[in-house]
């Protein structure tokens, strides 16, 4: 278990750090957000939130046992993510996207996205959680890697990326629109809009579990503070069970930022919560999200189980 101190210290230091960002920004000067017509702050626009920043802290590597960058180091790793992207693909590899297609990322002045715990790491999971995630991983171990549809990831069969608030290496706008009453949270990818109610009503029954689960948002201040309850199974995050109650934070720092926060609160599967920020920078430029057409387009699917096929004949020929 940790020390409970340290958590505090760990939540406090992130505040202090959101704290003179937001005067930073400013010069000194608390930062208001704008406000709609009908007064609620004003987070609309198109917004990315794209980075080659990590997850969690490396444990190896010149990041290693650090916390903060500066701008160059910063912008380092950045750099470092735009070549790999556009290195040569090893001998019988046909390669990938390369960086014409990614998002321009923004570099962190930290080495990983988690804020707590302190450590900048996942936390472990409960033991009830590793038997749980052994149990699915020799369940799935008795089929190959392509048997049917089903064992291919909902990525690949474009029904879903589920709540994505880690982002991807393209596509990684969100829209925000609100109205009385109501915020929509648009993701670019496969085009997920969540209809978020701010008006107190009660969430889903428990076995209503949509994709992106049920969202119920409200303002404390100038920040939009968001729980998500009853996420469907299939769309886990880094094993996350069906308890999980997912707590977003969205607060408009500059006119062109938002700070984004998101608390993991799943006793299932951590042993205890962790929390990541990862800011969204605006839009501009006449740049606009495109239509995700996914699906339309997915030969992908075909070919995966085709080749499956094709490679069971083939073994089958040679005994």
């Amino acid at each position: 278990m940790r020390n409970p101190s340290l958590i505090s210290l760990g939540v406090l230091s992130a505040l202090l750090a959101l704290a003179w960002a937001v005067a930073a920004q400013s010069g000194g000067q608390a930062y208001v957000a704008p406000r709609t017509p009908w007064g609620d702050p004003d987070l609309q626009g198109q917004w990315n939130s794209q980075t080659a920043t990590p997850l969690e802290r490396p444990l190896t590597g010149e990041l290693a046992g650090k916390d903060a960058l500066t701008d160059e180091e910063a912008e380092a790793v950045e750099q470092r993510n735009r070549d790999r992207n556009d290195s040569a693909p090893t001998a019988g590899d046909p390669g990938t996207y390369n960086s014409f297609w990614n998002d321009i990322g923004k570099g962190l002045n930290r080495t990983q996205l988690i804020l707590d715990p302190p450590d900048g790491r996942v936390p472990a999971y409960t033991p009830a959680a590793e038997q749980r995630l052994a149990t699915e991983r020799a369940e799935r171990a008795t089929r190959g890697p392509a048997d049917s549809y089903a064992d291919l990831p909902i990525w690949t069969r474009c029904i879903t990326r589920g709540w994505n608030g880690i982002g991807s290496n393209y596509s990684s706008n969100t829209q925000i629109f609100q109205s009385p009453g109501y915020v929509v949270v648009l993701q670019e990818l496969i085009h997920e809009p969540r209809i978020i109610p701010l008006d107190g009503r009660p969430g889903l029954p428990s076995d209503v579990k949509p994709w992106l689960g049920v969202s119920r948002g409200h303002f404390e201040g100038d920040t939009l503070v968001v729980e998500t309850r009853n996420l469907d199974a299939r769309s886990s995050y880094r094993g996350s069970s069906t308890e999980l109650v997912l707590t977003e934070r969205y607060t408009r720092v500059a006119d062109d930022e938002i700070d984004y926060r998101f608390t993991m609160h799943d006793p299932e599967t951590y042993v205890s919560d962790w929390t990541v920020g990862r800011p969204m920078r605006q839009e501009t430029e006449g740049l606009t999200i495109f239509e995700y057409a996914c699906h339309e387009g997915n030969i992908a699917m075909t070919g995966i189980l085709a080749g499956a096929r094709k490679e069971e004949q083939d073994a089958a020929a040679k005994q």
